[in-house]
């Protein structure tokens, strides 16, 4: 049953260990208030709180992801009060989330939409997704992660041409540029996003923790400093229960039951 709480997304458990978000303003596109992004942020914050969670599936539905941030909204945000907004805390909550999350894409990711969709680990389009940062056709500019987020994941050129222009990829061109993992029909895309959710949910929780967070430590290290996290991370999880039931799982050729510890 979705979780009565909410407002503004629906929280259920479709399967053992998943949990999946679907946010639910279709009448504003899902566009992200200051309401949305926060339940959004609280159903993550209980996610990693939750040891029977493991992976998380996120989506707008259908027919959209999130058509960009809520500019009625933005139209009353001033430059001093924003120094003081609690949006950027929400933002944080988002991108600090330790377990898998993977966003399932239609149509419109733009502006807020697009940021959030790279805060996942990884993006499955529908073939009618259409990614872009617009925010310049209304006097703004990224504030979520746009510049930076974008720039490291489809390199400089293409991201200054969405940054400046305004103009959308869709889901080939997104994933050409390496900013989605794959592309299915659109009617398939959050089933398939379950589907890889409830893969990596019977992996090892630990190890899918510490990999995940190895590899965001690529983004902020240099070769020498990431590789010695790698190594310390692998002793860590060298000690685990789960390791050794892989490996006994495997020498009986049986199917692990890993436990998290």
């Amino acid at each position: 049953m979705p979780d009565p709480s909410y407002s503004d997304i629906i929280v259920t458990n479709p399967h053992d260990h998943v949990l999946l978000i679907t946010m639910n303003r279709p009448k504003q596109l899902n566009a992200l208030s200051g309401n949305h992004l926060d339940e959004i942020s609280n159903a993550l914050d209980a996610a990693a709180d939750n040891d029977d969670v493991r992976a998380v599936v996120l989506t707008g539905g259908d027919s959209v992801f999130a058509a960009g941030a809520d500019l009625n909204e933005m139209a009353k945000r001033e430059a001093i009060a924003d120094l003081k907004n609690e949006r950027q805390r929400v933002w944080d909550r988002v991108r600090r989330f330790p377990k898998p999350l993977i966003a399932a894409v239609n149509g419109y990711a733009l502006g807020g939409g697009c940021e959030l969709a790279m805060h996942a680990d990884i993006i499955i389009a529908g073939d009618t997704a259409k990614f872009g940062q617009p925010e310049v056709n209304v006097g703004i500019m990224p504030g979520a992660g746009g510049t930076q987020r974008l720039t490291r994941t489809v390199g400089k050129s293409l991201a200054m041409k969405m940054v400046l222009s305004g103009e959308m990829i869709d889901a080939r061109e997104a994933l050409i540029a390496g900013l989605v993992a794959e592309v299915v029909p659109h009617e398939v895309s959050t089933e398939r996003a379950l589907k890889l959710a409830r893969t990596i949910a019977a992996k090892p929780p630990i190890s899918v923790r510490l990999a995940k967070e190895s590899v965001l430590k690529s983004y902020d290290l240099t070769l020498e400093a990431g590789l010695d996290f790698e190594r310390r991370v692998f002793g860590i999880i060298l000690g685990t229960e789960d390791k050794q039931e892989g490996v006994n799982a495997f020498l009986e050729k049986r199917k692990p039951a890993f436990k998290g510890r």
